[in-house]
């Protein structure tokens, strides 16, 4: 049991059981409980290594530069951020929350971006008091109050705005995020000869002196595996930014083309890869800007779950396990039902867009016949599933260590007290050795948020 999807540093050892850095993970179980978060510190580090250096030769090749965002929205917790900023990542924010994270990690401002489609007065006041190097503006109306907010603390507030291209790529419909009918950006698109809501924005900034106009920023989606739509989302954008230059005589600096870079999260996938991702891209948009007349902008790009979801795992102890009869197109079959300690509120994932996961049972060899199963939660919910399908020995019982895959990204992000359950914490593990970077939390502190 290695390679995809699992990181780097799992291995089996003689007795069956999975180890992680080589760390045990059943020592990490009866050190910390489960369920628990796993992080392969190595692996997260190697594969933020590998994008920023992919894509610094890819533009650098072409003649320009490059930076490589982290997108914290899939994990951030102090240690990630750090880890990120030094294998030479910027770290994105998507709410005071998470910029407040980058921000005890010491990570410095100018090198943190604030996204969001309804940033409170308070976590813009708190962006431009750190000094952040660039806020994502999402609408007409955030620009003037980034405008209003930068006045009154006497500050001019670098801003980047934030289209909509109409490129859709990606999974499911909840994370393709530049089709028209969504709450994100500003379209480029026009009717009957109208200035677009892109192109107005971009104006309206340029007419404010209390904002500084870095650049353009686009998002597609998430879990793309298919590098084709963001070259054809970057010509989209490289064409309004010549199309600005033209009215207004500003031809901007800086283009952000978002993050979305596909894992595996299934045996056989294929993950997108970084070097001909980055290759792909660099030679499309110097050829769009060769063909407009313009020079190539500096780049910036924010791969968030590509470098953190193939690093973690979710380790787990089975609980229930029911054997239930399923009437199918072909006759019945036996489905067996395994619940384990978590569920839901620890991957959302599975329930809100029906993703698919791997799991294995990691404590022990077994050399029972695999037989279908659904990994299942503790949560009053029937769509409570956290595997929907997969092939697990047999003999799976009771108080087995279940392990599932790739879940290092918006697992413990997205995770929830649902039922009251504490969320587990996340662990670090890095030549043999474990540390908590996130306790687990108690019913004391679910009692403590709690006025009586």
């Amino acid at each position: 049991m290695t390679g995809a999807p699992w990181s780097s540093g799992v291995e089996r050892g003689a007795a069956g059981a999975l180890t992680v850095a080589g760390v045990d993970v059943r020592d990490l179980a009866a050190e910390h409980g489960t369920p628990a978060y796993v992080l392969d510190e190595a692996d997260f580090r190697r594969r933020a290594r590998a994008y920023r250096t992919a894509f610094e030769a890819a533009f650098g090749a072409v003649g320009t530069g490059v930076d490589v965002y982290y997108a914290g929205k899939a994990l951030l917790t102090v240690a990630v951020a750090r880890w990120a900023r030094e294998e030479g990542l910027r770290v994105d924010t998507a709410s005071g929350g998470e910029l407040a994270v980058a921000l005890r990690a010491q990570v410095p401002g100018a090198e943190i971006g604030l996204h969001g489609n309804n940033k409170s007065d308070a976590e813009i006041l708190r962006a431009l008091d750190a000094g952040v190097g660039r806020i994502i503006v999402d609408s007409l109306v955030e620009i003037e109050r980034v405008a209003q907010l930068a006045a009154g603390r006497g500050v001019v507030a670098p801003v980047m705005v934030r289209v909509t291209t109409g490129v859709h790529a990606g999974g499911h419909e909840y994370i393709a995020t530049a089709h028209e009918d969504q709450k994100f950006g500003l379209s480029v698109n026009t009717s009957s000869g109208e200035t677009s809501p892109a192109m107005t924005a971009l104006l309206a900034v340029l007419e404010r002196p209390e904002l500084r106009l870095l650049g353009i920023h686009s998002h597609i989606g998430s879990q793309i595996l298919d590098p084709d739509g963001f070259e054809a989302a970057a010509s989209v954008v490289l064409r309004l930014r010549a199309d600005l230059a033209e009215r207004s005589g500003v031809l901007v600096d800086e283009v952000d083309l978002g993050g979305g870079y596909g894992i595996a999260y299934l045996p056989g996938d294929v993950a997108l890869d970084p070097e001909r991702v980055a290759k792909d891209i660099a030679q499309s948009v110097a050829g769009v800007c060769q063909e407009l007349g313009t020079s190539l902008p500096r780049f910036s790009i924010e791969p968030g779950r590509a470098i953190v979801g193939p690093a973690g795992l979710t380790l787990y102890t089975v609980g229930t396990v029911k054997p239930v009869t399923v009437a199918g197109e072909s006759g019945d079959f036996v489905r067996l039902y395994v619940s384990v300690d978590g569920g839901m509120s620890d991957n959302i994932r599975p329930a809100l867009y029906g993703a698919a996961y791997h799991a294995e049972v990691v404590g022990r060899t077994s050399a029972a016949e695999p037989v279908l199963a659904r990994v299942v939660g503790k949560h009053c919910e029937s769509g409570d599933i956290v595997v929907h399908e997969v092939q697990l020995p047999g003999d799976v019982r009771a108080g087995d260590l279940l392990a599932v895959a790739a879940t290092g990204a918006y697992g413990r992000s997205m995770a929830s007290n649902y039922n009251m359950l504490p969320r587990p914490p996340v662990l670090a593990v890095t030549d043999g050795a474990a540390r908590v970077l996130v306790r687990r939390e108690t019913e004391d502190d679910l009692l403590g948020l709690d006025q009586g």
